[in-house]
């Protein structure tokens, strides 16, 4: 009887961490103009993934880079996380100007991703905005966990601000291979 109950506590701890771990996976990502309006009274990063509808690699991306536990957590705790439809006909005010999505059709940019993509419009891209809501950097193309979590964290931590990237990326420690394997 005493083994039965100790195998069904256990069995209960790997649901309850299942679920934990679960949780920890999904991303809450947010409109870009709810991004805006929490920073002003919860000033983080704001992480926007600019993807399209019919971009094979961001699907792919939000398959296998997004789902990832690492960087779910980490996108979680330490940034608003943006999903942002690069040809979305909504209109974003940002810094005081409207932009829109004038287009008569399909693959039309919005301005509002030329405008922080600067022009160079790639599907996915990740772009990284300061606590002010000021553009810090974009980065163009499919980047898998590996490549994403030092960028992220070279940008939330400011490094960017005082250390090249080369030497920033020479230093860093992975936390990928410690949650796969304790």
């Amino acid at each position: 009887m005493k083994n039965r109950i100790w195998v069904l506590a256990i069995w209960m701890l790997g649901i309850s961490a299942s679920v934990s771990l679960a949780q920890e996976t999904k991303i809450n990502w947010i409109e870009i103009d709810r991004a805006f309006a929490v920073n002003e009274k919860t000033p983080r990063k704001i992480f926007i993934d600019v993807y399209t509808d019919w971009c094979g690699w961001c699907k792919k991306m939000d398959e296998n880079t997004f789902t990832n536990p690492v960087i779910a957590s980490y996108l979680t705790q330490k940034f608003h996380a943006v999903k942002f439809n690069a040809e979305g006909t909504k209109d974003i005010t940002y810094k005081g100007k409207v932009y829109k999505n004038k287009g008569q059709g399909q693959r039309n940019p919005h301005e509002f991703a030329i405008a922080i993509l600067q022009g160079r419009l790639s599907y996915p891209s990740i772009v990284f905005m300061d606590e002010n809501n000021n553009l810090i950097t974009y980065i163009a193309g499919y980047l898998t966990p590996e490549q994403l979590e030092p960028i992220m964290a070279y940008i939330e931590s400011d490094a960017y601000k005082t250390q090249k990237w080369e030497d920033f990326r020479a230093k860093f420690v992975s936390k990928l291979n410690t949650v796969a394997n304790p």
